[in-house]
């Protein structure tokens, strides 16, 4: 069963398939600084009233927790908040646009946390991204 993206159970779906991905398991073993939170910008031609915040508690090449949370909890318990419109999203998730260069170019906008932090962890986000691919996803507009 495909997921909605962006939803409460395609974050659910996500995390499983992160945990599930050797591949991160090992790229993401040094990551220990705290919570990232990928914030989808407010969009109500697609249906998106507000913006939709997935908070991904990962630790050392482990997602502990997956939810939505509302932008003020963001904004208070994440170390990293990375926000892009849908669009972009949508080019994440089908291997169009890695997370880094899209920051690097201004595509995706950290909005909270440390760049050089990230950019050391380049394949780890890779490795994210190839957890997305693994939700059976449908995408808002298609």
């Amino acid at each position: 069963m495909a997921h909605k993206f962006p939803s409460a159970e395609w974050v659910a779906a996500f995390k499983d398939a992160v945990n599930g991905n050797p591949a991160y398991k090992a790229s993401g073993r040094e990551w220990t600084h705290g919570v990232i939170t990928l914030v989808v910008s407010a969009n109500p031609g697609l249906g998106l009233a507000e913006d939709t915040c997935m908070w991904l508690d990962l630790h050392q090449g482990v997602c502990r927790e997956a939810k939505i949370v509302g932008r003020t909890e963001a904004d208070k318990g994440s170390a990293f908040i990375i926000v892009g419109d849908y669009a972009r999203w949508k080019q994440v998730i089908r291997k169009e646009l890695e997370p880094i260069k899209g920051l690097m170019q201004g595509k995706l906008k950290l909005a909270k946390g440390q760049l050089p932090v990230i950019v050391r962890f380049v394949q780890a986000a890779r490795d994210l991204v190839e957890s997305a691919t693994m939700v059976p996803t449908t995408f808002l507009g298609d």
